[in-house]
């Protein structure tokens, strides 16, 4: 197995810096082993990845263990969780990713669906599209050319029905759901190569946004809310994001404009976007499974802006 590289891969002169300051050499940056039927063979940019992900998890748990705050270690123990479940499947391959975006859809379709209270046949269809979409980008890309097709279709059980009351409604909910979620998630699937990485970048972009909104709110102008949908999502934050987004990708080796406006201006956007739908069904998180998160939906809501974003501007 080979992992994603591309030609965004960590250019050589930064891996020979990183690895320099580690003191070690282009063969240490490698994983080789068997595991039962499954056969490791990674070297470079993968193997950086891994280890950089590996560390930031020690050294935040260290500063988690001695924060002793019990919502800070729920947080982490659920990112320790995350990691290996979001980072091998892209790992092995696209047919993996596209099972991972698979899985990921359903669940935060079934999320959604409660939150904006769709019918039984309104759900029907993006369950159906939480698995035709990834599955189509794995094997045809260009059929996701037809999702504003697919929106309009997204109407036929309110039609069928002849729902005059709250037919408009439910068409536009199931709509907005297959491209929010469902054509979102697909994406992981384009960007495969590359999914890591952005994955990365979005979470950790998350993470300086709201170092960002503590860290700046003695100022005036960062105490502002971009929307009142969210009174914690402040101009502070935004700025800790752009800064953090673009410190990450530059130690990642895929700086550029394109991903730096993804990844900044996605995340914060996507993270308003969930607000407001939460706002509307007056609830705090779309579940409560994932400790220290809420739901699925709260924890990659960045990532469905980040995602299709990513991939039109990389």
């Amino acid at each position: 197995m080979n992992g994603p590289d591309s030609p965004s891969a960590l250019p050589d002169w930064l891996l020979d810096v990183y690895v320099g300051i580690l003191n070690l050499d282009r063969e240490s940056l490698s994983l080789d082993f068997d595991l039962g039927p499954i056969s490791v063979d990674v070297s470079g940019r993968s193997v950086f990845f891994f280890w950089v992900t590996m560390t930031l998890l020690a050294l935040s748990g260290i500063a988690v263990a001695i924060s002793r705050k019990r919502e800070l270690v729920q947080k982490w123990t659920t990112w320790v969780l995350i990691v290996p479940v979001v980072g091998l499947p892209i790992w092995f391959g696209r047919g993996p990713t596209a099972v991972l975006a698979i899985v990921l859809a359903l669940v935060a379709v079934r999320e959604y669906t409660k939150l904006v209270g769709l019918r039984p046949w309104d759900s029907a269809i993006l369950y159906a599209l939480a698995v035709v979409y990834p599955l189509a980008a794995w094997q045809t890309p260009s059929l996701l050319a037809l999702a504003p097709l697919v929106v309009l279709l997204c109407a036929l059980p309110a039609i069928l029905s002849g729902d005059t009351a709250d037919g408009v409604s439910r068409s536009a909910f199931s709509g907005f759901g297959s491209v929010w979620i469902c054509w979102s998630l697909a994406h992981l699937v384009i960007l495969w190569e590359d999914a890591f990485v952005v994955v990365f970048a979005a979470a950790a972009t998350d993470v300086a946004a709201w170092c960002g909104g503590k860290g700046f709110k003695r100022f005036g102008w960062a105490r502002r809310p971009l929307s009142p949908l969210s009174p914690n999502k402040t101009v502070g934050g935004l700025v800790g994001a752009m800064i953090g987004a673009f410190l990450v990708l530059t130690l990642l080796g895929t700086i550029s404009v394109g991903l730096l406006i993804a990844v900044a201006f996605g995340g914060v956007l996507g993270d308003l976007l969930e607000s407001m739908i939460k706002r509307r069904a007056k609830v705090k998180d779309a579940g409560e499974w994932l400790p220290g998160f809420g739901g699925l939906l709260d924890r990659i809501d960045s990532l469905l802006l980040v995602l299709p974003l990513a991939a039109v501007l990389m």
